[in-house]
């Protein structure tokens, strides 16, 4: 039985079969999926619910909460800078943050700051989950700590702390947060509903997400990365719940949105830098995207990871995406792809979580399905 609504071309149609089987089933409580393909929308759907009790439907106007999907986004505004030239990818992040040159952290670069290899994946200092909306003492924090590892040697997620860097990089050079300028450069451009830093005017329209049961990290090494990465502060999916959390700017984390708006904007890469139109990036500054800057086992994740140059994961021996397909994920399933080749963009936005940092399996059948729709 179909549960969704909004629109498919008859090419696309098997997408949504797949949500409506995973609505039908519970494996999803409520989600939006949006496909363009160059700058044709192929797909816009939605369907289920808004919260676990099922006591409002998913609208085509929802909100949510998708986590490290926000990332993307933060990648456009420091990409955007560097089309610029106000600054330069594989400058050290010292010449825009003087302070951040502290701990022997002089010769750390952007570009390890976009490709998770400056060795600052959790805080050192004592960082609660409600710090996390007082930037000045996360960043001040950040800048006055020691690397965990030689930076660019090796990646390891910074879950959390990659927003911070990149945003104080981006409010040293233009004066303006990384939310605001994403707002001003972005989203109003191309009228898109994403937001790092949520008005309270849009309340009314949040999907609050539905929290995962976490894993019991107690028989890992407590002074290993991955958990010192992750326990600093430790993950708590229930901060989305908390209005300090959605009005914060945390563009590692808290963007919020759905499929059609982050397809929108993320649409800018699989076009090279254009849509409906308008340039928004060179289109040498987008294939450097696909340049591969990190290739190896990830610290955090403990996964074989390949980041491109500007911060997007790229396919890989886990990762089956063709050599001008990039991607990310968020924390509990949501997942954007961006497919030159192909011209798609892909994305799927949910409410109920699973046990993952950078997306699962229900995204990527999305994505599959997508791809063999266009292959046929």
């Amino acid at each position: 039985m179909s549960v969704t609504q909004g629109f498919t071309t008859e090419r696309f149609a098997g997408v949504r079969e797949v949500l409506d089987a995973s609505l039908n089933s519970g494996g999803d409580v409520g989600a939006s999926i949006a496909i363009r393909h160059h700058d044709e929308v192929v797909v816009d759907i939605w369907g289920g619910f808004t919260d676990a009790a099922q006591s409002a439907p998913w609208q085509d106007n929802t909100l949510v909460n998708v986590w490290s999907t926000t990332k993307t986004m933060t990648f456009l505004c420091t990409l955007l800078l560097a089309d610029r030239g106000e600054i330069q990818l594989d400058a050290p992040v010292a010449t825009y943050w003087p302070d951040f040159a502290a701990a022997n952290k002089g010769a750390v670069t952007v570009r390890h700051l976009l490709t998770h290899s400056a060795g600052l994946s959790g805080f050192t200092r004592d960082i609660n989950i409600e710090d996390l909306a007082d930037w000045d003492k996360c960043v001040t924090s950040l800048a006055a700590q020691e690397p965990w590892w030689e930076p660019g040697t090796q990646s390891g997620y910074h879950a959390v702390t990659q927003g911070y860097l990149l945003g104080e990089v981006v409010r040293r050079v233009t004066g303006e947060s990384l939310g605001t300028f994403f707002r001003k450069e972005f989203a109003e451009p191309l009228g898109a509903d994403f937001f790092i830093g949520l008005p309270e005017a849009e309340e009314s329209r949040v999907s609050i997400v539905i929290p995962p049961a976490l894993p019991d990290m107690s028989s890992f090494d407590p002074d290993s990365i991955m958990v010192r990465s992750l326990t600093s502060p430790p993950l708590d999916a229930t901060a989305p719940q908390h209005r300090w959390w959605r009005a914060a700017e945390i563009p590692a984390a808290n963007g919020h949105g759905n499929a059609r708006s982050v397809a929108l904007v993320q649409s800018i890469i699989t076009n090279r830098g254009e849509v409906n139109g308008r340039r928004f990036l060179s289109s040498a500054i987008v294939d450097d995207v696909f340049t591969t800057a990190i290739d190896g086992h990830d610290l955090v994740l403990n996964l074989p990871m390949r980041f491109g140059g500007a911060g997007y994961g790229l396919g890989n021996e886990t990762v089956p995406l063709g050599p001008s397909a990039c991607f990310w994920g968020g924390f509990g399933g949501s997942i954007i792809v961006m497919d030159q080749e192909s011209g798609l963009t892909i994305s799927y936005m949910m409410n109920k979580m699973q046990v993952g940092l950078m997306g699962d399996t229900r995204g990527f059948v999305i994505v599959l399905t997508a791809l063999a729709a266009l292959a046929d």
